[in-house]
């Protein structure tokens, strides 16, 4: 009597994990679309053909074009804000080096991807979408700046760092971070005004000189203030 062969795998197996693969996909899509042409320039079918799906399964993931968007922002931005915040809650080294962990996460994961043409799109043309500004905001500028904030305050209690305006040192730490994103995406996509530019470190260096500024000092009895020397020219970075 022959054998019998076993039962094939079922044929569903492929499709489902197409299935699984569909709301990254339609993401990733999404993200290169919008920045590419803008959020109100690009169209939801856009974004459905290069994924390679109809536009009927894209609005069964992501009903509307701004849910589309702000799940963009959420797998892109939000979700590397909150691994930050993680890492900050649980670090129990000095705060110099968490600073620069978290810097340098946000450039190599954010800043020198696709995903830092999302701030183009927010300075562009967030204003004429209300309901997308005040999600940008909840969503990722007070997420981020409590947890710059945070390491500063942190670093400040410890001794660390001397005292100082800690609202207004967040901001100095994050607007050089925005403005690499924003000049990657603008006219340093041009050859001419990328070319000699290493956006990291210039990152680097910005990161040294503030953290110069913060650290405190231990207090020599009988110091001597100097006066500083003169300005000089600035280099010019595009």
């Amino acid at each position: 009597m022959p054998t019998r062969l076993p039962p094939p795998e079922p044929a569903a197996a492929p499709r489902r994990r197409r299935k699984e693969a569909r709301p990254q996909e339609l993401l990733q899509a999404a993200l290169e679309l919008f920045v590419e042409k803008g959020f109100a320039a690009a169209r939801s079918e856009e974004v459905a053909a290069r994924a390679g799906v109809s536009k009927g399964t894209l609005y069964r993931y992501f009903p509307s074009k701004a849910e589309l968007f702000k799940a963009v922002v959420r797998q892109n931005l939000s979700a590397l804000i909150a691994e930050g915040q993680q890492l900050a809650d649980r670090f129990d080294g000095p705060s110099d080096e968490l600073l620069r962990r978290l810097l340098r996460a946000w450039w190599l994961r954010v800043g020198s991807t696709a995903a830092g043409g999302i701030f183009k799109i927010i300075v562009a043309e967030v204003r004429n979408f209300p309901e997308l500004a005040q999600f940008y905001a909840d969503e990722v500028q007070v997420p981020a700046d409590r947890l710059i904030a945070g390491t500063l305050q942190r670093a400040i209690r410890r001794g660390e760092f001397r005292a100082v305006p800690v609202a207004e040192a967040t901001l100095a730490l994050i607007a050089p971070m925005l403005f690499l994103a924003l000049h990657r995406h603008s006219v340093g996509a041009c050859p001419a005004a990328a070319k000699g530019m290493d956006a990291l470190a210039v990152l680097e260096t910005h990161l040294a000189l503030v953290l110069d500024g913060l650290r405190a000092a231990p207090a020599r009895a009988g110091a001597v203030r100097t006066r500083a020397p003169g300005p000089r020219t600035p280099a010019r970075i595009a």
